[in-house]
């Protein structure tokens, strides 16, 4: 049912198109700059995140501008945008054969859009499940899924949903009915990939890791079969009903479209209306030509372009100072936070001196104050990476006291915290890491906040930690405050242990990269998050390792010393 917001939107859209097909500079600005999100949640869910996506978004724009002159009614601009980007994921996989298209992922990559999607929009459970089984599906499968998550979270029609395929709505209703069969298999997938069935590990041994058809109808055969897999344990709620009003996933800060404008595009840009259309559009939305005159950025949103003369010196990046480095006022916060008001002063930082002489694993992470929210990450340096294989999978969750995974290869991990004061709060034992061959460093938080940062706009006490209702996760003494998602970088191998007593918590651990820590720690306030991500990573060996690491296994690895030399 259309609402009075709906309506108005409608009307405001379409007089800010009518106005763009004008020539109307910041009309064609916003009418970019509205509709990007979109588009990059249709190609980059279509492609799951493949490095193809910043292509395919940027041609499917350049069409929209190029041809919006000849679009007639503005009531169907999103039917017709949404179609553009169709035509171009289909060009895209005509112009690149399976084999290819192989090759240019590696085994070990999660930088996905189904991981970036449980990340930005923080989806747990069922809702996680969802997004995680997009990636069992197989292309053409994935295409129509990417349009109908959005017709179900209410962002698309049927009607638009199936103009862009090129199908009746009768038709669409078939192949939707087809998709949703095949994904929820793929959720089942999933939760049997949680699990710990030994039949299902001792099938998966020869498993690379990367989901595809062949594997799906395996690991398919084996659920249909199997008690164990096949006990849900929980009522599964449909994935229609786990969509509803989910919000799009935010451009990530660290989406760039960096093109260049020559002179044969601009001399048709400016023939195409009277008044001309923005150069901070026209740059941005325009392939390198032979004559290239400038080079642009497009930031997350289409709101930011820096254009820059080939000739012209680099301009010099800001240094923002990380909290570990110079620690920054962190924001009032309206209810107790006792992790933070347990802890004992931060020691003062390293000075220079002391950094160029320090060794691997004499730099410890320790208590310091949350950077402001609108500051941004220092640059995070990029290590060299090969892949991390886990014993857990492309996912491993654990919430009891013993779960461990053990990590090997060189490369980074996502560890993030589901901490759940309201099932138990009370004093938390660190998780450890035990067993360290070679180096592991901690190189960046994100997730979007802290976990002492408020959570409610109706209780000013919660905080992830808690609140004055349910009681307080309590940290050690002296323990660095862990933010949702925590990143590691590992070269050798190591294993994670859960040491819970007491207070509830659990982790999920993802092998990931270098991307994906960049595109977290890069959003911020205003793309679904509280706060900017912090960078820890110095690039050199004096970067902080985790508090709770030993080389040594002991019998008990809730006993690692807080502050162990390695």
């Amino acid at each position: 049912m259309r609402t009075y917001a709906d309506a108005e939107a409608g009307r405001r859209w379409r007089a800010t198109i009518a106005d763009a097909q004008a020539g109307d500079r910041r009309a064609l600005d916003e009418l970019v700059a509205g509709w990007l999100p979109l588009v990059y949640n249709i190609v980059g869910r279509a492609l799951n995140g493949h490095a193809d996506v910043d292509d395919v978004v940027q041609e499917t724009m350049l069409r929209a501008v190029d041809n919006l002159g000849s679009l007639r009614d503005p009531d169907s601009f999103r039917s017709w945008l949404v179609a553009i980007a169709m035509r171009q994921i289909r060009d895209r996989a005509r112009r690149r054969t399976p084999q290819r298209l192989d090759e240019s992922v590696s085994p070990g990559e999660a930088a996905d859009f189904a991981e970036l999607t449980v990340l930005r929009l923080q989806l747990e459970g069922q809702r996680r499940e969802v997004a995680e089984a997009a990636r069992w599906l197989d292309d053409e499968d994935r295409e129509l899924l990417s349009l109908w998550w959005l017709e179900v979270a209410g962002e698309l029609t049927r009607r638009e949903l199936a103009a862009a395929v090129g199908i009746s709505r009768q038709h669409a209703a078939v192949r939707v009915q087809r998709v949703k069969e095949r994904l929820e298999i793929s959720r089942g997938i999933v939760r049997a990939l949680d699990g710990a069935c030994p039949d299902l590990r001792e099938t998966t041994a020869r498993w690379d890791g990367r989901p595809d058809s062949v594997w799906r109808k395996r690991l398919a055969r084996h659920i249909r079969g199997c008690g164990y897999c096949g006990d849900t344990r929980e009522p599964v709620v449909p994935a229609e009903r786990l969509l509803v009003g989910i919000a799009l996933v935010p451009v990530p800060a660290g989406f760039t479209i960096s093109l260049a404008l020559g002179g044969k595009t601009a001399a048709a840009a400016t023939g195409t209306a009277s008044a001309g259309w923005s150069a901070k559009v026209l740059t941005a939305l325009t392939k390198p030509a032979v004559a290239v005159t400038a080079g642009a950025t497009l930031a997350a949103g289409g709101a930011y372009v820096v254009v820059q003369a080939p000739d012209d010196p680099p301009a010099r990046a800001a240094v923002v100072p990380t909290a570990a480095s110079t620690p920054a006022a962190a924001p009032a916060s309206p209810g107790p936070s006792p992790s933070r008001s347990a802890s004992p002063p931060a020691p003062p930082s390293p000075t220079a001196s002391e950094k160029k002489t320090a060794r691997y694993g004499t730099v410890v992470d320790v208590v310091d104050s949350a950077p402001a929210p609108d500051t941004r990450p220092a640059t995070l340096p990029q290590r060299p990476a090969s892949g991390v294989t886990s014993s857990g999978g492309a996912h491993a969750t654990m919430n009891h006291r013993g779960d461990g995974v053990t990590l090997s290869g060189r490369g980074y991990v996502l560890v993030r915290w589901q901490i759940s004061p309201q099932y138990r709060s009370g004093g938390l034992v660190m998780p450890s890491w035990t067993g360290l061959k070679g180096k592991l460093f901690h190189v960046a938080s994100g997730g979007g906040r802290r976990m002492d940062d408020p959570v409610s706009a109706t209780d000013p006490t919660a905080t992830g930690m808690g609140s004055t209702a349910t009681g307080y996760i309590v940290l050690p003494s002296g323990t660095q405050q862990m933010w949702q998602n925590e990143y590691f970088y590992l070269a050798g191998s190591v294993t994670l242990t859960v040491n819970e007593r007491g207070a509830d918590y659990g982790l999920n651990v993802f092998p990931t990269t270098w991307d994906a820590v960049q595109r977290d720690v890069t959003s911020g306030p205003g793309q679904g998050a509280g706060r900017y991500g912090l960078v820890r990573d110095t690039g050199e060996d004096d970067a902080p390792v985790p508090q709770y690491v030993t080389r040594e296994t002991p019998a008990d690895p809730a006993r690692v010393p807080q502050a162990s030399r390695v």
